[in-house]
């Protein structure tokens, strides 16, 4: 118990040391980054519901195009 007790000051320097540099993520900050990222995400990225809407619109296109060119063949 006497070990202990003569290594408290080094193990409490320890601990703040390592809760100062944020070693140890809080489930708050982690939920923020958490946000952050996804936010990030959405940003630049397209989801999958945009990407199949844009090809239903390239569909159409190239439907109404063939449509065009079948009429000024005849």
């Amino acid at each position: 118990m006497d070990s202990y007790l003569s290594l408290a000051p080094a193990i409490v320097a320890i601990l703040l040391f390592i809760f100062q540099l944020r070693l140890f993520v809080t489930p708050e900050i982690l939920e923020k980054k958490h946000r952050q990222i996804l936010d990030d995400a959405e940003k630049k990225f397209a989801t999958l519901h945009m990407l199949n809407s844009l090809k239903d619109r390239f569909d159409d296109m190239k439907v109404k195009i063939d449509k065009i060119y079948d009429v000024l063949i005849k």
